[in-house]
């Protein structure tokens, strides 16, 4: 959420910040001044209601001593009436102020200062690549979903048939690299000095407003009938960032680092004709995910520490991979700064995003009341957020069927996963 001080005290500065977002958060960001000038105005005018109401207090107080009940009861008469003045603008302002919370959790975090201006994915900038691990094939490469099926490990029809499309039903091997996978990731990342998290999958519409999924984000929830109504996690930063919502922690507490495995379910409305085939844009998938909690100083670093930690699982898996940095037109709501991580797919002769790490500064916490108290106990203020996929489960086992498969039909294990699977080969 945008820091109305910092709106009210630099409304340029926002307003060019905004601009790198897209010419539609202009208009809305217009209507957020438009409201925040009427509710201050009101405001302003129920202080000097009460400035009067306080004026006749006094008149009846002296009218009362000087024993003049007519003028006494006059100037109750008076009170009475500026009493109900104050209460009735009171009703009027708390519905303004309600409308501008509205406008304001419609707005997206404005980038941060080092985030190069653009429209689109076309902007983004290679700020890094390991392609030490990209194989020359004797043999024409698959894509992940022909070699799953082949081997038996992956099975489209079956789940179609149980839930639809954009779902997967992974049998026998299959089923074991998505737990081993898994596993390893969790692993690798408590070892990195992360706590490890089992949080609810269904979590309440507060807790999707915390971290900006709602109101904005409804139509590709899945929300399901109960009351109150309750929400199936898109990813784990949902119920993690949200552990501390309208707590103040100790700033000898911060950094908190937690890691996550959950399954995430997304409707990806809109996508349609996008990646049908495979596991790349489902429904439902498997996910390990990083937060942190910090302190606003160390936020910047902490970015850069999450980032190397999500490559730490693309370097033991020996796979190439490349990392954007996100321009201002492509990153996601919340975040004020994004690195995609990109894995190499030859079967399919692209790369494809397996991870983003961001940082929300102090977005999300403003949503959820999260601040933390110096040492000194003078100060308090709001933590800054950060979160990234350590990784994505399903896009990591195909970017494995991809770049280990072999011209016999079988997939060699990465080395990092041989303990996990007890087998070195997945074959027919």
């Amino acid at each position: 959420m945008l820091d109305l001080k910092l709106l009210r005290a630099n409304p340029e500065g926002v307003k060019a910040a905004v601009a790198g977002r897209g010419e539609k958060y202009l208009g809305l960001l217009g209507e957020i001044f438009a409201k925040d000038a009427v509710y201050r105005a009101a405001l302003a005018e129920i202080e000097e209601l009460r400035s009067r109401r306080n004026e006749v207090s006094k008149k009846i107080q002296v009218a009362k001593a000087a024993g003049d009940e007519g003028a006494a009861g006059a100037a109750m008469a008076q009170a009475n009436a500026a009493k109900e003045a104050v209460k009735a603008r009171e009703d009027g302002t708390a519905a303004l102020e309600k409308e501008l919370n509205a406008l304001l959790l419609g707005m997206p975090n404005p980038p941060h200062e080092s985030v190069a201006r653009g429209g689109g994915p076309e902007d983004n900038k290679v700020v890094f690549e390991d392609l030490s691990n990209k194989r020359e094939f004797a043999f024409k490469a698959l894509d992940h979903h022909a070699v799953g099926e082949t081997l038996g490990i992956l099975d489209f029809a079956t789940a179609t048939k149980l839930s639809g499309s954009r779902f997967a039903l992974l049998r026998g091997a299959g089923a074991r690299l998505e737990r081993s996978i898994t596993q390893f990731m969790l692993d690798v990342q408590t070892g990195n000095g992360y706590t490890e998290i089992f949080p609810p999958f269904l979590v309440t519409a507060e807790t999707m407003t915390g971290t900006g999924q709602l109101p904005k984000f409804e139509e590709d929830l899945y929300k399901v009938a109960s009351e109150p109504p309750l929400y199936l996690i898109p990813t784990a930063e949902v119920p993690l960032t949200n552990m501390y919502r309208g707590d103040i922690l100790k700033e000898e507490e911060l950094p908190l680092r937690f890691t996550a495995y959950t399954a995430c379910f997304r409707q990806e409305a809109g996508t349609y004709g996008k990646d049908a085939r495979g596991l790349i844009r489902n429904h439902q998938f498997n996910k390990v995910e990083l937060v942190w909690l910090s302190r606003p100083e160390d936020s910047m670093a902490a970015l850069e520490k999450m980032r190397c930690d999500a490559e730490k699982i693309l370097k033991l898996l020996k796979l190439p991979y490349r990392v954007l940095e996100l321009c201002t037109g492509d990153m996601g709501f919340s975040s004020a700064k994004t690195y995609d991580l990109e894995v190499w797919m030859p079967g399919e002769g692209k790369f494809r995003e397996i991870s983003s790490v961001s940082n929300c500064r102090d977005f999300q916490a403003r949503r959820m009341n999260t601040r933390f108290k110096r040492a000194d106990g003078k100060k308090t203020e709001f933590i800054h957020t950060l979160n990234g996929s350590g990784l994505a489960v399903g896009r990591t086992f195909a970017a494995i069927l991809e770049n280990y498969q072999q011209a016999d039909g079988s997939v060699v294990v990465p080395e990092a996963l041989e303990r996990y699977m007890e087998v070195d080969r997945i074959t027919l």
